[in-house]
């Protein structure tokens, strides 16, 4: 499929407003009917998601790499969890933010709205196009999709169910879009007039890829190098269920543990315990030569300490304290999740206020991280920047605001001269 992604990002910059201005009832009917579709259209989703995963193996695709290819019962029962959680949240648009009366008869009104068109470009998961079309639908934005080419049939099947069913519902035309060429990223990353933000999804190298060639603004990560940091304080109990969680439940998500940070005055006897569940579960252990004295491992250098593994192998450092796991966390980390293990409220409040991360946590798994998780009804992403958006980017991340004043007549000119004086009186 050809299509001029700039013809039509400017037809759907026309159709925004549009969507924008559906009834909230409408959005979560089209939302509902996309469920229903997607149901009665499992098997030939999974016959797609099939031929992709053959292809995938032909061609030596990483077992990491395939598991986010793999669309099965248990996706899309996450997927329509997803929706029916989205559903079920408060409409974001329309909400008044602030109401002032600057002057009698003059009033200022600040109201949220979507962003407007927003351009996805994600790799390998199919579960992905789910949730950002979903959630672009629910927030009034008008979404451009750019799915990886390992999963072309998928995706395919996917937004055809989507799409035919938002226009049933009553959605405009333009309200989704869908490219499938490689080539038609780079004409995406040019439409800087008509599309008002970019968010991809994928590796290191991808990431960085769209923030250097673009002028659109771009939501979103580059890297995931989260940390624990297991504390003199800590609870045995708790730590290696959260360890192992966080390092293997899901390996190739950008959530997953990468580095271990451990308090020298407990390293002797807890690393040798938690070594033995790690190769239980087919971690390989990479440490500093300090803790190669303790257990055995595979020796690293300091700067190996901003490696992105996803799979199964985990970098361990010893620390004196807190304040060095903060800045060792601070300085090679990712400002994505990191997490303190400790029963020491006071040590736990220092790590979260200290910590330069989206996510900050005390005893619990990273692999929290998740919009669905949070209660968003899925993620169009996650996001360490900090303007705008900041960690896993739901519904309140993919609304903006505009001011409306309403006078009767009023002119600046009166108030530059001193005949009226501006009284700005709040009531929200």
């Amino acid at each position: 499929m050809n299509i001029k992604i700039k013809e039509e990002a400017r037809k759907m910059k026309l159709d925004a407003p549009k969507l924008a201005a559906t009834a909230p009832e409408q959005r979560n009917r089209a939302l509902e009917m996309i469920a229903d579709a997607l149901q009665s259209h499992a098997s030939e989703i999974f016959e797609a998601n099939h031929q992709d995963m053959e292809a995938a193996k032909a061609s030596g695709v990483a077992a990491a790499v395939c598991k986010r290819l793999k669309f099965d019962e248990g996706k899309l029962r996450d997927v329509l969890g997803g929706i029916r959680q989205l559903i079920s949240l408060p409409d974001p648009l329309g909400k008044v933010q602030l109401e002032r009366e600057l002057d009698e008869g003059l009033k200022l009104y600040r109201i949220s709205c979507p962003i407007g068109v927003i351009g996805i470009i994600f790799e390998a998961r199919p579960d992905a196009l789910v949730q950002i079309s979903t959630l672009c639908l629910k927030s009034g934005n008008c979404a451009i999709l750019k799915g990886g080419k390992e999963t072309v049939h998928t995706n395919r099947v996917l937004f055809r169910i989507i799409y035919e069913s938002a226009l049933a519902a009553g959605m405009p035309e333009g309200c989704m879009l869908q490219a499938e060429q490689h080539n038609e990223i780079d004409e995406l990353l040019s439409c800087h007039k008509d599309v008002d933000l970019l968010i991809p999804r994928g590796s290191n190298q991808f990431v960085q890829y769209i923030m250097n060639h673009t002028k659109i603004p771009v939501m979103g990560h580059a890297d995931g190098i989260c940390h624990i940091y297991v504390d003199e304080k800590f609870d045995p109990e708790k730590a290696i269920p959260v360890i192992i969680d966080a390092k293997t439940q899901y390996t190739a998500a950008c959530n997953t543990v990468e580095t271990l940070l451990v308090n020298r005055k407990i390293a002797g006897e807890f690393l040798p315990v938690l070594a033995d569940q790690l190769q239980a579960h087919g971690v390989k252990i990479r440490g500093t030569r300090e803790v190669n004295g303790i257990i055995p491992c595979e020796i690293m250098e300091e700067e190996e300490f901003h490696t992105e593994y996803l799979d199964l192998i985990l970098s361990v450092k010893l620390v004196e304290d807190v304040r060095e796991a903060v800045e060792h966390i601070n300085y090679y980390g990712s400002h994505h999740t990191d997490c303190i293990l400790t029963e020491h409220q006071e040590h736990a409040e220092y790590f979260m206020q200290m910590v330069d991360s989206a996510g900050v946590y005390q005893n619990c798994s990273t692999r929290f991280a998740d919009g669905f998780r949070y209660g968003f009804g899925a993620e169009v992403g996650i996001s360490t920047g900090k303007i705008h958006a900041r960690g896993p980017v739901g519904l309140e991340g993919l609304v903006t605001y505009k001011y409306r004043l309403f006078g009767q007549g009023q002119i600046v000119g009166d108030y530059a001269s001193g005949k009226k004086k501006f009284h700005f009186r709040d009531f929200v």
